[in-house]
This record gives C-alpha cells, sequence and structure tokens, in this order.
C-alpha cells in the first residue's frame, strides 16, 4: 500500500512493567459519573443515564511513571480545567457485551487526567454545540502506564486523588461511581463494536478546577501509582 505521505505514527501508551506498548484505536469518555461531580456540573445523577464523548486518539499523552512530564496549556482558553480519571484499556473487542462478560475486554487500567478546556465547553453547552475544541486540545488525555489485570487484578475501589502543587483538590473514591466499568463497556458495545485498542475514561470526582502555568498535577489511584505533570 502506498500513501501520498508517510502515514502517522499510531498513538501508544506505556505498560508497566514492560517495554512493550498499548497500541490506542479510540478514546471514550464518560461524563458525570460520579454523584457529586455531576451535580457540581448541574446534572442529576438520579435521573441522568450514562453519556459520552470521545477525544481524538493523538490527544493521548503518554506520562512515565517516575517523572514530571511537561504539559502545555493550549492556545485559545482562560479556564484549563483538570479531571482525575481511572483509565480502562481494552485488549478485546466485542457489540452488545452482557454486563457480566464486560470485564473479559479489559486489558489494565491507569491513572489518566481529562483535560478541558472549560470556557469553550461552557459556550458549547449554552449554544448547544458540540464539545470537540473543549476536550480535544492536543495532548488533553495525560495517561500513566497501563497496569495489566493480570498484575492488579479489577480496580472497582480505591482513592483517586489530585493535588496542585501539594494542595489537595479532588479525593474520592472508585465505588463512588454511578456506572461502574463493565456497566460502561456494556452501554458503549450497544452503539458501536468495540475493539482492542479502545480506551475509556472512567469519569472523574467533585472538585474539579482551573490549572495555571507553573502550577504541578499529581494524580493518583490506589493501586495504580501516581502522574505528574508541569503545565508549562
Amino acid at each position: 500500500m502506498t500513501f501520498v505521505f508517510p502515514a502517522p505514527e499510531t498513538p501508544a501508551l506505556p505498560v508497566a512493567g514492560s517495554s512493550a506498548l498499548f497500541p490506542a484505536r479510540r478514546v471514550y469518555c464518560v461524563g458525570r459519573n460520579y454523584a457529586a461531580h455531576a451535580r457540581e456540573m448541574g446534572g442529576d445523577p438520579t435521573r441522568e443515564p450514562p453519556f459520552f464523548f470521545m477525544k481524538p486518539t493523538d490527544a493521548l499523552q503518554p506520562v512515565p511513571a517516575d517523572a514530571i512530564a511537561e504539559h502545555c496549556y493550549p492556545p485559545m482558553t482562560a479556564n484549563y480545567h483538570f479531571e482525575a480519571e481511572l483509565v480502562c484499556a481494552l485488549s478485546r473487542g466485542g457489540r452488545d457485551v452482557p454486563v457480566e462478560r464486560a470485564l473479559d475486554l479489559v486489558f489494565g487500567y491507569a491513572v489518566g487526567i481529562d483535560m478541558t478546556r472549560r470556557d469553550l465547553q461552557d459556550e458549547a453547552k449554552s449554544l448547544r454545540r458540540p464539545w470537540a475544541l473543549a476536550k480535544g486540545a492536543d495532548l488533553s488525555g495525560p495517561v500513566g502506564p497501563i497496569h495489566p489485570v493480570s498484575q492488579v487484578g479489577h480496580i472497582a475501589s480505591g482513592e483517586i486523588r489530585l493535588e496542585i502543587d501539594g494542595v489537595p483538590r479532588q479525593s474520592a473514591d472508585l465505588s463512588d461511581m454511578i456506572w461502574s466499568v463493565a456497566e460502561q463497556i456494556a452501554y458503549l458495545s450497544r452503539y458501536n463494536e468495540l475493539f482492542a485498542g479502545d480506551v475509556i475514561f472512567t469519569g472523574t470526582p467533585e472538585g474539579v478546577g482551573a490549572v495555571n502555568r507553573g502550577e504541578t498535577m499529581r494524580a493518583s489511584i490506589a493501586g495504580l501509582g501516581a502522574i505528574t505533570l508541569q503545565v508549562v
């Protein structure tokens, strides 16, 4: 096969304890999946079904363990928000996957941050427009090493936390999710066939807020370690 210009490299994420990389195919994100955050964003967690948006795959920023990565503040925003999340990576796919079989698709889990141009998102909401520019900024999906299920099991509880310059801003337990990882996978598979390489950001707890140039973000999840990024 001949391309008119060299094909771009496949976006890939590191795998904990291995030199192998996880090739990313699609990036799905679930919104308002913690009750307190749903209320924080003006939603009603007692009535809303799960909803999803997507990030471009090349918006992923691989973040190595035990290092401080640089994260560039994007243009066209003055209100850039952090959202710490558990990230689920799939090594198998399927369509109409039953909830009881959904976790069979999971390769592993990682710490991630869904970075958001909140001012652009708020404008898009008010005008009933898509969120693409708000959620799809370059490198707006920092993700740490993926920990295989064979090493850590399925992560369903434990603290998820984000600090800015050492000050706690988000702290909750993964068990507070409204929709479990298995339920998210099953729900998504009713709309799109899922494939190996798909990545799911599973929602953020309350406490989201702005980060500024010069500040350092540290996101952590019990059992998965932490990622650290300095905003430049």
